[in-house]
C-alpha cells in the first residue's frame, strides 16, 4: 500500500520501493488486518498517529476517538511510544506482524506504585508478599 510521506522530518517515507522500508501487518483484536509500509525509524507513536490519521475504510466500525487510545503490541509487550521499527530489529523487506489494540484510560503502573502496593501488602517491610 503506497502512502504519501509527511513533513514529520521524513519519518513516513511511503515510497514502497525504499530499501528502508519495513511491511507492518497490523491486527486489531476483531482478526480485521491491514499492512502499511513503513520507515525503519517511524516510532511506536508515529505510527499509531499516521494510522488514526488514515484509518482503513474496512475498520470503520473499530474506530477510536483519539490516537492516544490506540497501543500497538509486539511479541506480548506494550511499545513505548518512542520504541522505532529499527530498533525492534525487524526484518527490512519482509512483514513483522503486531496487534493493534485500544487502552482507554488505562493508566500505566510505575515501579514506584508497585513497590508502594508492596509495602502496604506485607506486615513489616522484611518480605515481598
Amino acid at each position: 500500500m503506497a502512502m504519501p510521506p509527511t513533513s514529520a522530518a521524513g519519518k513516513f517515507d511511503h515510497n514502497p520501493s525504499n530499501i528502508d522500508n519495513i511491511n507492518l501487518r497490523l491486527i486489531l483484536v476483531s482478526g480485521k488486518t491491514k499492512e502499511f509500509q513503513l520507515a525503519s525509524n517511524s516510532s511506536a507513536l508515529d505510527i499509531t498517529q499516521y494510522v488514526f490519521d488514515h484509518w482503513p475504510d474496512e475498520w470503520n466500525d473499530e474506530r477510536v476517538n483519539s490516537s492516544s487510545m490506540l497501543k500497538l503490541i509486539y511479541h506480548g509487550r506494550f511499545l513505548h511510544g518512542s520504541v522505532t521499527l529499527g530498533a525492534l530489529s525487524l526484518p527490512v523487506g519482509k512483514t513483522a506482524v503486531m496487534h493493534l489494540v485500544t487502552r482507554e484510560n488505562l493508566p500505566e503502573s510505575s515501579t514506584n506504585d508497585n513497590l508502594k502496593k508492596m509495602k502496604r501488602n506485607t506486615c513489616c517491610r522484611c518480605c515481598p508478599s
